[in-house]
């Protein structure tokens, strides 16, 4: 196996991380779409597929004739907004590269086509990189499970976690909002005949934040709240937003339950919930077989010992695992500050991970797949 190229991998990522693409500018995905085809162009030889779903630009290759039997997933699209170059210019300083969306995910996503671009034989294999990952994914979804469906397995190129550790298992997440409708009325002169929204949502925020279970791990925090319109009037109406993450199928399915049997507690206030599940758990048992095959394989290639952790975010593997289908997620770029302005990468860990996704592939392709 050829050992990854840095120079060009840093070229690479240079060039997509300076094609800014927030993940709600469709404009701008689109723009950094075209730089990524290039780029793709350019290591495989072969023109992607441009597949634009409700205004949000992913882009597909694949290989050979048959269906996909192994697939490798990432995202283009960033929470950095358009100008964040200006304050957070990309550079490589003393083995340290920085620039938004480096480490999630451009770096990742260049390391999926230098890996692919190394390997013998791709058929078999597909790549796909989607542009609105970062908003849950609302126009791939089906596009994501449409790839993975039948497919050995998944490689997700999101970023490691703490220390390089490859991401064995994933929080599943449901979103909520919870609508209370009240009456309005004077608040200084006849309180009594209005419904108060805002008291009514503050029963259901400690029944929400009740079915948290810290023990398994199960988080229900209630974020985005809101009531009323003026100071002297009784609110009419009240909102708030849920966060749950679980991590496991159960009790994703519990906490759904127990939302939606939410009733009001003030006489004649009406409460609504909306929303439910987005992203089933990535179970620790989803990615065992190819995480011990990944180990296996960094000793062979000489990489050290690899780490495992599981995280309370959510990424794309999270439907693919959901699908039944093997995957192992966190194969991307080494280094920290995902969102932040210390957002960076290990420019050391860069052509070793490359190396690494390459011999994966070509196992799971060649039916040598996890043990």
């Amino acid at each position: 196996m050829t050992a990854p190229d840095l120079r060009a991998l840093l070229a690479d990522i240079k060039t997509l991380v300076c094609c800014e693409s927030p993940s709600s500018d469709h404009a701008a995905v689109a723009r950094s779409a075209e730089v990524l085809a290039g780029v793709g162009r350019a290591l495989l030889g072969a023109e992607p597929e441009r597949i634009v779903l409700d205004g949000c630009t992913h882009l597909r290759w694949r290989f050979g004739d048959g269906p996909p039997r192994v697939l490798i997933l990432g995202h283009h699209d960033t929470v950095w907004p358009l100008g964040s170059l200006a304050a957070h210019p990309f550079s490589v300083i003393d083995g340290v590269l920085r620039g938004p969306g480096c480490f999630d995910m451009k770096a990742g996503v260049v390391m999926a086509l230098h890996a692919a671009a190394a390997l013998p034989d791709r058929n078999g294999l597909s790549i796909l990189v989607t542009g609105d990952e970062e908003l849950g994914s609302p126009s791939s979804r089906g596009l994501i499970e449409e790839e993975a469906r039948g497919c050995g397995a998944a490689f997700v190129l999101e970023a490691s976690a703490d220390g390089g550790a490859l991401k064995t298992g994933r929080k599943g997440v449901s979103h909520y909002r919870i609508e209370v409708t009240g009456r309005a009325a004077h608040a200084g002169l006849e309180p009594e005949r209005g419904i108060n929204a805002g008291i009514e949502v503050s029963h259901q925020v400690l029944a929400v934040a009740a079915l948290a279970d810290p023990e398994l791990g199960t988080s229900v925090v209630p974020t985005v709240i809101s009531a009323g319109t003026t100071v002297n009037t009784v609110p009419a109406t009240a909102g708030v937003q849920v966060d749950v993450r679980v991590p496991d199928e159960s009790e994703q399915l519990r906490v759904d339950r127990e939302m939606r049997e939410l009733r009001p507690v003030l006489e004649n206030a009406r409460v609504q919930v909306h929303g439910g599940i987005n992203r089933p758990p990535l179970e620790t048992s989803s990615s065992a077989g190819l995480f011990r095959l990944a180990r296996e394989l960094a000793a062979d290639l000489g990489l050290g010992e690899l780490s495992a952790a599981s995280v309370g975010g959510a990424s794309d593997g999270n439907y693919t695992a959901g699908m039944g289908v093997p995957t192992l997620d966190g194969l991307g770029a080494v280094g920290g500050g995902a969102h932040a302005d210390h957002e960076h990468v290990l420019v050391a860990e860069l052509p070793r991970r490359t190396e690494l996704l390459t011999a994966l592939v070509e196992n799971v392709l060649a039916k040598r797949g996890p043990k």
